[in-house]
């Protein structure tokens, strides 16, 4: 059975924030390692946040983040 996908599709999302995640769990769902994931969030930080280059704590929060977007990703997969 495919994974659910209809989350990602939100075409007015509360917030900017809300559009970040849902591009980074769809990346997810694509194949983009957490890694991957990570560097687009640091993106987001230094560029459309413009707070500068991201430190080595804010790109573990960014590792940490996709990392637990992909596990939930996961588990929403397993009650299928």
């Amino acid at each position: 059975m495919a994974p659910r996908t209809e989350f990602l599709t939100v075409p007015n999302a509360a917030d900017e924030y809300d559009t970040y995640l849902l591009q980074a769990a769809n990346m997810i769902l694509q194949g983009a390692t957490c890694e991957t994931v990570a560097a687009y969030l640091d993106d987001i930080i230094s560029g459309s946040m413009a707070l500068g280059p991201p430190s080595e704590a804010v790109h573990r929060a960014s590792l940490l983040t996709a990392e637990a977007i992909s596990a939930y990703l996961q588990v929403d997969r397993a009650s299928f």
